[in-house]
């Protein structure tokens, strides 16, 4: 425990009472609420009791006096939420009050320490407890989870929109052009989401060897990673069984639609999403540890599964398709770019060199204005020229939230939780404006199928 303050007795005394406790001769837990004053430059506290007899605070071992704060929100919870805790002994003073002088203390403010962040710093002190308690009773003791809720966390399941995109937009455009296998359609959403499983499940064991995880003390629901490791919810032979489990599955039904379109096309995209997969974060290279992370990101979830996608259903390459998937890749990119904003502390810290931690935050923040601009006049540009087809158009709609996000990110750079909602919008500007494009497509589809019978 830290030694005590001054500002500890200072902030003693902003709460209206006191809670006393200790362990009696019997070893039960008592305590009694008292009122209290403090005396900084003496390092001490005098104890008045208010309630219970005061003879009944001991003097003969250590005590704890807690001060304690909490605030009800209706319909929200609790806020300003803190507490301090000093450990020490009593005497009895001339006045016939107790004199108390603390040696230890233990404390918490929300104003000061976000509750999330406050949680993870705790969780090293966590482990250790638990290792302790292991220990002693002779068998592994560990948190646990449901297996549906350790599934959905470990693979960070909810992220699958970032690839149900542009694989559904890849056969989109080739139903558009004609071509529709719902078989062959069906293999490439579930191949490419275990493909997709799978590296976020290898990306969070690279992370946590590196230290990146352990050093990032403001995770969010949006970034952070997954921490089964940090947490103990798995051990690393799990999590890597998981992992070549979720591989095996990609490439066994990677290779089942090779064999089934004879495509070498495919094979060569197949091998370039998986490598580009694992690239991001395992050794050597490390992409997103070099600040070339988006770009691995755009490039795997916007032109390698659209075209994959597409590729399945023709067996072709075409411009549409590659038109297609920049603002898709743009839009992805994006979430992976703010979501590595409130990790910049942790991350410069494990030696994580994102754009985030290499550029000022006006330079990050106009950067994400002029990708997201760029990723709707695409689309124009797409529609004027003629591969894409007029009703694509509908999928500038969301483009407001695009100035939403901006703007928030120019608020709140610097909180993470506050942040929250703004990544929320972020990821929500490249869902809306995918399932758009799908609605154009879809549109454009009906119409043909319509007017030519």
């Amino acid at each position: 425990m830290p030694p005590i303050r001054r500002e500890d007795f200072e902030r003693l005394s902003t709460y209206p009472f006191v809670v006393v406790s200790w362990v009696d001769d019997r070893g039960y837990p008592m305590s009694v609420a008292t009122d209290f004053s403090v005396d900084a430059e003496r390092a001490a506290v005098a104890l008045r009791a208010t309630a219970g007899d005061m003879a009944t605070i001991p003097t003969d071992r250590a005590i704890n006096v807690l001060g304690s704060h909490i605030r009800p929100t209706p319909g929200q919870g609790y806020d300003e939420r803190r507490y301090l805790q000093l450990w020490g002994t009593a005497a009895p003073a001339s006045d016939g009050q107790l004199e108390f002088a603390p040696t230890r203390s233990w404390g918490w403010d929300e104003s000061e320490i976000p509750f999330f962040e406050y949680s993870e710093r705790s969780v090293p002190q966590s482990r250790k407890y638990l290792a302790q308690l292991s220990e002693e009773q002779g068998r592994t003791i560990r948190p646990r989870l449901s297996a549906g809720w350790l599934f959905l966390r470990t693979t960070r399941l909810p992220f699958l929109s970032a690839t149900a995109v542009p694989v559904l937009l890849g056969i989109a455009v080739a139903a558009r052009g004609g071509t529709f296998d719902l078989w062959l359609a069906l293999l490439t959403v579930i191949g490419a989401a275990f493909a997709h499983l799978a590296i976020n499940v290898s990306n969070d064991i690279f992370d946590t060897l590196s230290g990146a995880d352990e050093a990032n003390v403001t995770p969010t629901p949006f970034s952070g990673g997954s921490r089964i490791l940090l947490y103990d919810l798995l051990t690393l032979r799990q999590l890597i069984a998981l992992d070549a489990a979720l591989f095996a599955g990609a490439a066994a039904i990677g290779l089942v639609l090779v064999w089934a379109t004879n495509s070498a096309t495919l094979l060569g995209i197949g091998l370039v999403g998986i490598g580009l997969g694992l690239a991001y974060t395992a050794p050597p290279l490390k992409l997103v540890y070099r600040g070339l992370g988006e770009i691995a990101v755009a490039l795997g979830f916007g032109p390698v599964m659209l075209l994959g996608a597409y590729v399945v259903q023709t067996g072709a390459l075409s411009w549409e398709a590659a038109v297609l998937s920049v603002p898709v890749a743009i839009l992805v990119a994006l979430i992976l770019y703010v979501n590595e904003i409130p990790d910049r502390p942790g991350d410069a810290a494990a030696g994580k060199r994102t754009l985030p931690v290499r550029l000022s935050p006006t330079v990050v923040t106009g950067i994400y204005l002029g990708a997201a601009a760029l990723a709707f006049a695409v689309v124009v540009a797409g529609v004027a020229v003629g591969l894409l087809p007029v009703a694509a158009l509908v999928a500038l709609l969301p483009a407001p939230l695009a100035w939403q996000v901006y703007g928030g990110l120019r608020r709140l750079y610097t909180q993470p939780y506050a942040l929250m909602p703004v990544m929320a919008t972020n990821i929500k500007l490249h869902a809306y404006v995918g399932i758009l494009l799908l609605v154009g497509y879809g549109v454009t589809i009906l119409y043909g199928f319509v007017s030519f019978g």
